[in-house]
């Protein structure tokens, strides 16, 4: 336990107050603990046990000092956030219980351990002093669901720490580690050992000083901006590029401009308005959704909670390149031994190199020690012979996107790996059934497709074949959380759920640009919808000659072939849809744009202009209807799986909720309408939905 034997003596001799929260005087100290599983948030219940506990604590005359803490793994982790949107309304208002915490005279201490994040920053700066574990972190993340900290955080925050450490912390949504905060001034002494031990005798000397302690609101030193008036100004430029389509950030600027211009009070007003503008809005509406969409992918109806788990303590990555060696980098950091494999030893070399230099890279950044980065070099095996797989619990393939060189290597893992080794390709369009279909034991076979960079794309799409065992699913899901993934589950279909998803969108942009609009129209388009870059700007990423060209078959019959034909194969030829210059920064190219003019000419529509909302329709729109498909077909459990997916792997804008939810908030109707108009058929869930005035991203997968 965190707090050690102090803790357990205290709960042992203490009153219970409610179901979560004791009350205990251990040398005229009173000590609230919360006990609420797992994270202590703040519930109806917490807030009880907090009210009744401190005005115990103000009345009883045997304490001098009161201590917060808090059993398990973690101080307050937040808010409990299913209650934003059913609230219990019988229990007290977090205002109310602060302000409680607030007014108690006597010198009041936070004990810290694990994580005080959000709400419950906000309750341990309503007390007088803040003690804490060393590594213990502290945090304000509200941004992360589009709103600010709204129970003072915006005010007080800044009275301790100054103006740009809050915003960095808000604004930004960075945690700080307690020996960064005592550091900061907001932790006002590091504990090492019994963390309650210290905390009571923090306690007692702040009460035997005599001097009254000070209320983080009342004190004034942090709020001298370390420069100027413009610093907001300033980190507003700073971050312009992160804060892009989000709403929250300015609202937390401005909400610390109030707390550095107004007194307190008005200040606490100024913070009340802008959170209740940002509470109201279909952006945080949206993060909120994705974030309870997040917890829920592993969520697997037909699977049994008691669906037995297969151990995994060794890993076997069949192709060192780009994917593979990414996909090993995961297992590596998980502290799992990883045996990776190629034909050639030549290319084993350069995936092992690639390895060293992403995590010498980490190591440089400051994020991995040199001892680390060695441990984890050495848990990884290079190996020119698949033989040597022999006694891996998963083997993962991860070679070129060829179905027979698949079913050549699974054909030989059939007969190399143990059994009841799971069997897993990384494929991201193929068919998992007949991967499987080239080995004996088809059960022990699944799709695990990671997305690139494998070693930091969070999405892990997992396939589940025909014949798949259960178990086998149950494992894989339960792996992802080992990895820091967070699992999708599919059926099989062409390009699962994320690239089938996001197919009609390029298709769509190739048939737009014949009507009228440039490419990187069309590209900037998506980037003020949100994305990160447009289609065509991706594809001279990612090098038009690899998706599928043929020098031996083109025949100038798409612009994307003649672009290939004269040599124009994207950033790695200085020119693709865009020119680049030497530092590979793009510019709109003039021999594109003849090219689309030619083809434009030779196509039959009259050339015309596209506002940018009739771009993202024509581009997007399709993207949902495929997505009410791929629920149709029983591809996806949920459509906030998709969403999840979408958000995950292909960087559709968080803060539109992925695009189920973005159609609901459009209009099922007027996006049917609008298929029809483009040409498309609507899908029957779509029309339906229209119909009955029902939500698409409340659907789950009919087949």
């Amino acid at each position: 336990m965190a707090n050690g034997q102090t803790l357990e003596a205290a709960q042992g001799g203490a009153d219970r107050i409610n179901s979560v929260t004791t009350y205990a005087c251990i040398e005229s100290v009173a000590v609230i603990t919360i006990d609420s599983p797992p994270v202590n948030a703040l519930s109806g219940d917490v807030r009880r046990g907090l009210l009744a506990g401190f005005r115990r604590a103000h009345e009883d005359p045997t304490a001098q000092a009161v201590v917060l803490a808090c059993a398990g793994r973690t101080f307050i982790a937040g808010a409990d956030i299913r209650e934003f949107d059913a609230p219990d309304t019988d229990a007290p208002g977090l205002h109310a219980v602060l302000d409680a915490i607030e007014a108690c005279p006597k010198p009041t201490v936070a004990a810290i351990h694990g994580t005080a994040l959000g709400g419950g920053l906000e309750t341990a700066l309503c007390c007088h002093f803040r003690v804490a574990l060393p590594e213990a972190k502290l945090g304000l993340p509200e941004v992360a669901l589009g709103l600010l900290p709204g129970a003072g955080g915006t005010q007080r925050l800044p009275r301790i720490v100054g103006a740009e450490a809050a915003l960095e912390m808000m604004a930004l949504g960075k945690p700080v580690t307690a020996t960064k905060g005592q550091a900061m001034g907001l932790v006002d002494a590091l504990i090492e050992g019994d963390l309650l031990a210290g905390a009571i005798a923090f306690a007692q000397d702040a009460a035997r000083s005599g001097t009254a302690a000070v209320r983080v609101r009342d004190r004034t030193g942090g709020l001298a901006l370390p420069h100027d008036a413009h610093v907001f100004d300033e980190f507003r430029r700073a971050n312009a590029r992160a804060f892009r389509g989000y709403e929250a950030p300015e609202n937390i600027v401005r909400a610390v401009e109030a707390a550095v211009t107004l007194p307190f009070a008005d200040g606490m007003k100024r913070e009340a308005e802008l959170f209740a503008e940002l509470f109201a809005s279909r952006q945080s509406a949206a993060l909120r959704y994705l974030f309870f969409a997040e917890r829920q992918t592993a969520r697997v109806p037909d699977l049994p909670a008691a669906t037995p788990i297969r151990p995994i303590a060794t890993v076997g990555v069949i192709g060192a390149g780009t994917m593979g060696s990414g996909i090993a980098m995961n297992f590596l950091n998980a502290g799992l031994p990883v045996t990776l494999v190629e034909r050639e030893e030549p290319a084993l070399e350069r995936g092992l190199a690639a390895i060293r230099r992403n995590y010498e890279v980490s190591q440089a950044k400051g994020k991995l020690t040199a001892q680390a980065l060695e441990e984890r070099m050495a848990l990884l095996r290079p190996s020119l012979d698949m033989a040597d797989l022999a006694q891996a619990d998963l083997v993962i393939e991860a070679v070129f996107e060829r179905m027979d060189l698949k079913q050549e290597i699974f054909a030989r893992l059939d007969q190399v790996a143990r059994p009841g080794a799971i069997l897993a390709t990384n494929t991201s369009f193929l068919d998992v059934d007949a991967i499987a279909a080239a080995t004996c034991r088809p059960a022990d076979v699944i799709g695990l497709h990671f997305f690139s960079p494998a070693n930091v794309m969070r999405l892990l799409e997992v396939v589940r074949g025909g014949a798949t065992a259960p178990d086998v699913i149950a494992t894989a899901m339960s792996l992802a959380r080992t990895i820091r993934k967070v699992p999708v589950l599919s059926r099989v279909c062409d390009g699962f759920i994320a690239n089938r998803m996001m197919t009609p969108r390029m298709n769509a942009a190739q048939a737009l640009i014949l009507e009228g609009p440039m490419p990187w129209e069309v590209d900037r388009a998506l980037v003020d919808y949100g994305f990160a870059m447009g289609p065509f700007a991706m594809l001279d990423l990612v090098g038009l000659d690899v998706i599928g060209w043929d020098a031996a078959t083109s025949n100038s019959s798409s612009i994307t072939q003649v672009l290939c034909e004269i040599g124009r194969w994207g950033q790695k030829r200085e020119g693709g849809f865009y020119d680049y210059d030497a530092a590979r920064r793009a510019t709109p190219s003039p021999v594109t744009e003849g090219v689309v003019r030619d083809f434009q000419s030779r196509s039959g529509h009259q050339a015309r202009t596209f506002v940018p909302q009739a771009i993202v329709e024509r581009l997007l729109f399709p993207v949902v209807n495929e997505g009410a498909r791929i629920l149709e077909e029983g591809i996806a459990l949920r459509a906030s799986d998709i969403d999840v997916a979408l958000v995950m792997g292909y960087g559709w804008p968080p803060f539109t909720g992925g695009p189920m939810f973005w159609a609901d908030g459009i209009g099922l109707q007027r996006i049917v309408d609008a298929l029809e108009a483009m040409g498309e058929t609507p899908s029957e869930l779509l029309r339906r939905l229209a119909r009955e005035g029902g939500a698409l991203s409340t659907c789950t997968g009919q087949a």
